[in-house]
């Protein structure tokens, strides 16, 4: 289960997070942006669970140091008992320069200086000056936690490589569902390329996905984040989408929305085809229905909720995207904690 940045309820992502692991999801993802510090999060929702496995997804390669990054990632690592993964990326420019008011330059080098800082203070080696080399390298004041996966959210052809060279997992946010998988074969080509000792990319990816008893209710939802992610975010995941072979849809959906909203976008019918490769949305049994589609394309098939949804529907989503449990496992109440050491099946 994932999160987008514009969700802000800190007390419904901890919620949700709980569920998720009860209902036997293996990962849960919190986003950072604009809004809150996703750090805190990860603390609260770490200490309310037992097995899910907790990803920042994902952090800004410009919004924090190298070192202060590794930190977070040690000291997560061991507040989530070995649960933590770490997501990085580039972000976007709307947000780089609006936002931290910093240069959206050679994003790529940025990453690639960046993922391979962090590594290097992660496995207990000084850290690597680029500004002051004649100061004296400092180690990260924890022991080495080198096991902590570090995945990579990358769109175009320059930061998919540095994924391929340097990453554990690759998210490819928005990515079309018929493209995915061979998107994800030849990417592994290149890692293969490039770095044959490092085992496969674990590619997590998946739709927006809205369940309500109302079919067309659940789809006014997810047009409207769709919408407001292809208009409203730089143009970054309008030109992935489009390069992707809609471009006409995207061009719809950008006329159909000249003042972006979160919440009041729209997917005009001749951009159908973009919702129904980004998005699963319907009744609880038609969103299960279209998410076997993706349980083919991704290693672990991200269930992306779009923000401000009333409680009601994020659980209706939860169950209906929900993997399936083993016949004698029961479902606490929703809200309380999972007993110690449960075991849920994942996805």
């Amino acid at each position: 289960m994932g999160l987008t940045p514009m969700e802000t309820r800190w007390d419904v992502i901890v919620k949700a997070a709980v569920l998720a692991e009860q209902l036997g999801y293996e990962t849960f993802a919190v986003p950072e942006g604009w809004g809150l510090d996703s750090t805190p999060i990860v603390t609260e929702i770490a200490v309310r669970t037992s097995r899910i496995q907790v990803v920042s997804g994902v952090l800004s390669v410009w919004g924090r140091t190298p070192g202060t990054l590794a930190m977070t990632a040690a000291t997560l690592q061991q507040v989530c008992g070995g649960r933590y993964g770490l997501g990085l990326g580039t972000s976007t420019r709307a947000l780089v320069e609006g936002f931290h008011d910093t240069p959206f330059e050679h994003p790529a080098a940025k990453l690639r200086d960046v993922v391979t800082q962090v590594r290097a203070l992660l496995a207990g080696e000084p850290a690597l000056l680029r500004r002051l080399p004649g100061a004296h390298p400092l180690r990260l004041g924890q022991p080495p936690t080198s096991e902590v996966p570090i995945w990579v959210a990358a769109l175009g052809p320059r930061t998919t490589q540095v994924a391929a060279e340097l990453g554990d997992g690759w998210i490819p946010a928005l990515m079309a569902r018929d493209r995915l998988a061979s998107s994800a074969e030849q990417l592994n080509r290149l890692r293969e390329t490039i770095a044959p000792h490092r085992a496969p990319l674990t590619v997590a990816a998946g739709p927006i996905t809205v369940a309500d008893e109302n079919p067309d209710t659940a789809r006014d939802i997810a047009a409207a984040c769709t919408a407001w992610y292809l208009t409203a975010m730089g143009g970054v995941y309008a030109r992935s989408v489009s390069d992707q072979g809609y471009a006409p849809q995207v061009d719809a959906i950008m006329a159909a929305n000249p003042r972006p909203s979160p919440r009041r976008g729209t997917v005009p019918p001749s951009a159908q085809p973009v919702l129904d490769q980004l998005a699963a949305y319907g009744t609880v049994d038609q969103v299960t229905e279209q998410l076997k589609a993706w349980d083919q394309a991704a290693d672990i098939v991200t269930v992306l909720l779009p923000p401000g949804l009333p409680w009601p529907t994020i659980e209706a989503t939860l169950v209906a995207a929900a993997p399936p449990t083993r016949p004698d496992a029961a479902l606490p109440p929703a809200g309380s904690a999972p007993p110690a050491g449960s075991a849920q099946a994942y996805r």
